[in-house]
């Protein structure tokens, strides 16, 4: 008998423990919003904003990976809870998954050698430029460059897409604007790269910011997410966070 109640008590003691935890899907390949150090280590700013979410809802983020692609899916076959991995907030996305208010909304930006004479999505003909597959710059892409004659490649990664760029297999990227900064443009393989054309916003490809994803009917743990996304602002542990990585805020008009 003593030893049933034993084993009662240790199942409910491992259930608490896993309820406990909050299972976050993302790609880390997209600095500086979530990439790895040398040792393997999963950090950016996606990152420590789960992580101070997380400790307003008294849960332990565990962070699993995902190419950027299989999010969504893998949210929905229950590989995790909640997605935090930069994506935007679109009407497309939202008749699959919920999301969150945004925690932070950046433009989008196209990226070509300095050389290039950049008047509209036609003077980049014939190009070849390269977009993380599933994301709303591809979606821009396809709606916008590659009508006018881009080729436009499709890749895993966003890394993927640099490596490439640095080895003269592409002409360019779209991106967003502040990543491609971080991954690419300050790097010394960026140097003869630049921006061109206007910021972009479009909500028709890119929503209304960048949120947190979960599945369809989750209501109370939105709830406690958005609440914990005001509590942070508040407090100052976003701005606090954001200095780590940005000279401006992120969180956007």
């Amino acid at each position: 008998m003593r030893a049933s109640l034993m084993a009662v008590a240790l199942a409910t003691l491992a259930g608490s423990t896993l309820a406990a935890d909050l299972r976050v899907g993302t790609n880390p390949a997209y600095e500086p919003f979530e990439y790895k150090t040398a040792s393997g280590e999963i950090v950016g700013f996606d990152i420590d904003i789960a992580n101070a979410l997380c400790e307003q809802l008294k849960r332990k983020c565990v962070f699993v990976e995902s190419e950027f692609d299989s999010v969504i899916p893998g949210l929905q076959a229950r590989k995790f809870d909640v997605i935090v991995s930069s994506i935007s907030i679109t009407p497309e996305r939202q008749r699959v998954v919920d999301f969150t208010k945004r925690y932070y909304k950046t433009p989008s930006a196209i990226v070509v050698k300095k050389t290039v004479k950049y008047d509209g999505p036609a003077s980049l003909k014939g190009m070849k430029i390269g977009v993380l597959k599933g994301s709303t710059q591809e979606k821009w892409a396809m709606g916008e460059l590659k009508p006018a004659g881009v080729n436009v490649v499709s890749y895993q990664s966003q890394n993927q897409v640099y490596l490439d760029m640095d080895a003269g297999r592409l002409d360019g990227t779209v991106a967003d604007k502040v990543e491609v900064n971080g991954g690419f443009l300050r790097k010394p393989e960026g140097k003869n790269y630049g921006y061109v054309g206007p910021d972009q916003y479009d909500v028709k490809y890119y929503g209304e910011g960048i949120g947190i994803a979960m599945r369809k009917g989750q209501k109370e743990l939105k709830q406690q997410l958005d609440e914990a996304i005001d509590t942070i602002r508040k407090n100052g542990t976003y701005a606090k966070i954001a200095k780590k990585y940005f000279d401006f805020d992120p969180y956007g008009q």
